[in-house]
């Protein structure tokens, strides 16, 4: 119990300690606030996308890999196609925070 009251006494320090102007990245027109909320679900939804495919594509990979051996190499290559979908979502997540557009 203690501990969980220390910790929640530092996450709220922490929240507390954000100056207001630091959620923005840069002075923006009215309207563009909410470019670190576009910039988290970009990470985010891709993140998730790419656990989804990844985790089917390992699956099927799985029970390919029982019955041929040599399929490995393929298999593989599936499991990495998925897992570049969260290089798109942080490049533009990065494009979006350092834009200045």
């Amino acid at each position: 119990m203690k501990s969980a009251i220390l910790l929640l006494s530092l996450f709220l320090g922490m929240i507390t300690a954000i100056p207001v102007g630091a959620q923005v990245g840069y002075s923006s027109p009215q309207g563009f606030e909410g470019v670190n909320i576009g910039a988290g679900l970009a990470i985010g939804l891709a993140a998730i996308g790419a656990g989804v495919a990844v985790g089917m594509a390992a699956a099927a990979g799985i029970g390919v890999l029982t019955e041929r051996r040599d399929m490995f190499g393929t298999v593989l290559i599936f499991v990495a196609i998925g897992e570049g979908i969260v290089v798109y979502g942080l490049v533009f997540a990065v494009l979006m925070l350092f834009a200045h557009v």
